[in-house]
């Protein structure tokens, strides 16, 4: 649970999220977000993955593919996973 409020905190610097939002609720709102991103502002998108520290040349790979899921499906997924292996060594290196 302390894992999901952390990831909230990080993730709330770029879009708006309850601090006690669950994990199916954080992947629902990322998708939506990074949906409208694609359709709205790709730059936008692309400084926020940038910050993230999202692998470029993953994201390519799985877009490519998994053509059959939603692309705001597959960035929103990957920028989660970059952000839960940062607090994972946030916890590792903090004790």
């Amino acid at each position: 649970m302390e894992d999901v409020k952390a990831l909230c905190r990080i993730i709330a610097k770029d879009f708006e999220l309850e601090e006690d939002s669950s994990a199916q609720a954080i992947r629902e709102k990322m998708v939506y977000a990074f949906s409208w991103l694609l359709d709205n502002d790709i730059s936008k998108m692309m400084n926020i993955l940038y910050r993230a520290d999202v692998n470029e040349e993953k994201l390519k790979s799985l877009l490519i593919g998994r053509s059959q899921l939603p692309s705001a499906e597959i960035i929103a997924d990957e920028y989660i996973n970059r952000l839960r292996q940062k607090v994972e060594t946030w916890k590792k290196y903090s004790t």
